[in-house]
């Protein structure tokens, strides 16, 4: 899913090119989970669920869980390396710590028009979810070739974080309907303030 296709009011984005680099998108340009209604909303939009998982049971510390993941997961895919060349290895340890429970089991079944529809056998449990986004992150981080792929977005401000999968990997931002765009509007007003001058 790209930017604008969940529902308002709090817009959350799917465009960063792997569930663990959505996750830390939920920061910019504010908080995006800031209560269980975004974070449903980001468990189902993402696809760690199929829509119409219920999604009822999730609680105040599932908030707490999926943004402390969301912190230690930053520490790595942003900062990458200390300078002696090691991970940050609280970070690290807490990832692969998530990562080791069974993420949630899909199944298939018939759907009402009797093709096969993926579901999951009952509510995941939310220790499942974060070992889900965490194993996608360790897999991330130890394949070189993808991680030689992450960038930051050039926008101005922007923290996003993007997996750049480009022909040519030359992408400079995290979407360029809104960072890209940005920058072309302000290119645009330099140099028409230039020729005025």
């Amino acid at each position: 899913m790209a930017l604008g296709t969940a529902t308002a009011p709090y817009e959350l984005r799917f465009d960063a090119g792997r569930i663990c680099l959505d996750l830390l998108a939920t920061t910019h340009p504010e908080e995006r989970l800031d209560s269980l209604e975004p974070l449903r909303a980001w468990i189902v939009g993402c696809g760690l669920v199929p829509a119409g998982t219920p999604l009822a049971h999730a609680d105040a510390a599932w908030l707490v869980d999926f943004r402390e993941l969301r912190g230690q997961m930053g520490q790595l895919v942003r900062v990458g390396f200390a300078a002696d060349g090691r991970p940050y290895d609280l970070a690290l340890a807490r990832v692969n710590e998530i990562a080791r429970t069974p993420p949630p089991a899909p199944r298939a079944v018939r759907g009402e028009d009797g093709t096969l529809v993926r579901e999951l056998a009952g509510p995941p449990a939310c220790e499942a979810l974060l070992a889900a986004v965490a194993r996608d992150a360790v897999e991330l981080l130890t394949d070189p070739v993808a991680r030689a792929a992450i960038r930051q977005c050039e926008g101005d401000s922007c923290p996003i974080v993007y997996l750049d999968t480009s022909r040519g990997r030359r992408r400079r931002w995290c979407s360029s309907e809104v960072c890209g765009n940005r920058e072309r509007v302000a290119r645009h007003r330099r140099r028409a303030a230039l020729s005025r001058a």
